[in-house]
């Protein structure tokens, strides 16, 4: 840790440079939890370095991805459970990248704060290296932004960004998508990051109580249920890639089945969803019940359980809710592929 680097003049203005010191150090050891032996370079420098092995990669393409939590952080606060907002950072970067057919190979992330408390700060970036774990990629970087008089001193925004690979010949293609397809999903945790803006307002979470554990929920509160951190499917995609030729995969963020769905399908071909296939949560009973919202919107705005769509042939579909499983997905066929331009079709 620096020691010699200090400046009262700046901590008199909010900023502890030398929190920022011992940050790096509490977080090291976490980061060294997500190190594949591809790094170049150690933590603290000007720059990630990443050694691209091109080891069965004809023409290699690289897929990148960006995104934040958003205001499910608001969860966090109220909770004040730090240690799993990080997974969900790292998940809606690399559940986009592996639609593309790619493999996430390396990751940064952003954390802005109002104070730098160096065990908080420790703790979310606990939970972006278990993230990192799960999808197989290095955590080469990052930065921590103290930044007094912008946020709360006891809030952050947390954003990060992901690169992976593919070869060429390898992205995911829907050229061949056609009638009679099937649409297999995998379940989510929970509401993921997308949404919270209108969970935030149906539970009033600000004003009532969010932490006394309820039957509905299985014995947890609805702010642990709420802060259940987003699914990362990469490593079960990847083995299905290796398996079956997949037609079209769709991350179910914000924006739900309506938005998310028609984006990995051609053009005059739509998906045909079996309503009562749907495994939809309780917390989404919950959701709906509390706020009054119609059906329709729920499935327009949130994951309804279904955290990841996936298209393959009807000769396909067996082996490949087969090695989903075998990769520890609870993967079950929700519908088919049709000719329309609806998009989205429930019956």
């Amino acid at each position: 840790m620096n020691t010699k680097s200090k400046s009262d003049s700046y901590a008199a203005a909010g900023v502890d440079i030398t929190a920022g010191y011992k940050a790096v150090e509490l977080m090291k050891q976490h980061i060294a939890r997500t190190m594949t032996g591809a790094e170049c370079s150690d933590i603290g420098g000007f720059g990630g370095l990443f050694e691209l092995d091109m080891t069965g990669i004809t023409k290699p393409v690289l897929v990148s991805g960006t995104d934040g939590v958003g205001t499910k952080l608001k969860l966090a606060f109220i909770m004040d459970k730090h240690d799993t907002v990080g997974i969900d950072c790292v998940a809606m970067c690399v559940n986009d990248i592996i639609c593309c057919g790619a493999k996430p190979l390396l990751f940064l992330d952003y954390i802005a704060c109002g104070k730098n408390f160096p065990e908080k700060i420790a703790d979310i970036v606990k939970g972006i290296a278990e993230g990192c774990v799960q999808a197989g990629a290095s955590l080469i970087g990052g930065e921590t932004a103290e930044m007094p008089g912008f946020y709360p001193i006891d809030e952050y925004d947390l954003a990060g960004f992901s690169v992976g690979v593919v070869d060429k010949s390898k992205i995911l293609n829907n050229k061949t998508m056609k009638e009679g397809d099937v649409i297999i999903a995998l379940p989510s945790s929970g509401v993921h990051s997308n949404g919270f803006s209108l969970v935030r307002k149906v539970f009033d979470v600000e004003n009532n109580d969010i932490k006394t554990p309820l039957e509905c929920l299985g014995g947890k509160s609805i702010g642990e249920t709420l802060l259940t951190p987003t699914k990362i499917y990469v490593k079960p995609m990847l083995a299905l890639f290796d398996a079956v030729t997949v037609k079209g995969v769709s991350h179910i963020t914000g924006g739900g089945f309506y938005e998310n769905l028609p984006r990995s399908f051609p053009k005059g071909l739509s998906a045909k969803i079996n309503r009562s296939a749907v495994k939809v949560l309780p917390i989404f009973d919950l959701i709906a019940k509390t706020g009054n919202i119609p059906e329709r919107d729920m499935f327009n705005t949130f994951n309804m359980g279904v955290g990841m769509s996936i298209v393959v042939s009807a000769c396909d579909v067996d082996k490949a809710i087969e090695i989903l499983k075998a990769n520890g997905e609870d993967a079950y066929v929700i519908g088919s592929v049709v000719e329309s331009d609806e998009g989205v079709i429930f019956e």
